[in-house]
């Protein structure tokens, strides 16, 4: 039994490692999209979570996750290949699109950091889980948090005359216990932070 255990714990590592790399490759791509060329994401703290949801034919129709964004810069996640669940809301029409799930890709979305560090030009994602099916759902995700120092701002190569400062520096914790204090876990505490 600790020999499985054992392989079991490696294999999650191992998986975690790349996946560390896959994040910091995505996020420095975004940033050269940007025009920031040469910006380092490899030191930024990552947190890695398997999520399992235990569904029941009582729980088909509810809410898996509440609606939220991700507090963090960058997400890439795997979605369970064969349930699906997952819902984005289309800002234009105001209502929530399922996501399929495709089998071997990756779903990546933004936070409300990356929202805060582009000044504006990457747009966080709201987001929610509903109960599809009345069998276990799994998903992983790997989250880029925010900088090593924990400190938060927007570079200045995003910041001109036609796009001023849109919010101010703070610590990425801050952020976090907001969130919780506020019950604004939909992007809501952004506001808060403008400058």
């Amino acid at each position: 039994m600790e020999k499985k255990n054992l392989w079991r714990r490696a294999t999650v590592k191992s998986y975690a490692e790349r996946m560390h790399d896959v994040i910091v490759d995505v996020a420095g791509k975004l940033a050269s999209s940007l025009g920031l060329e040469e910006h380092s994401f490899g030191d930024w703290p990552c947190q890695f979570r398997i999520n399992r949801y235990n569904y029941t034919k009582d729980t088909v129709g509810s809410s898996g996750v509440q609606i939220h964004t991700d507090s963090s810069f960058l997400t890439v996640l795997q979605e369970d290949e064969c349930v699906g669940g997952l819902e984005v809301l289309d800002p234009a029409a105001g209502e929530f699109v399922p996501v399929d799930p495709v089998a071997g890709s990756f779903l990546v979305n933004i936070g409300d950091v990356g929202t805060v560090w582009s000044n504006g030009r990457l747009h966080n994602v709201r987001h929610r889980v509903r109960c599809v099916a009345p069998v276990p759902r799994i998903s992983i995700a790997m989250f880029l948090l925010g900088p090593k120092d924990g400190r938060v701002s927007t570079p200045e190569a995003f910041v001109d005359a036609g796009r001023p400062r849109r919010y101010k520096e703070f610590n990425y914790d801050d952020l976090r216990r907001l969130r919780l204090s506020t019950g604004e876990h939909a992007g809501e505490a952004l506001a808060r932070l403008e400058a």
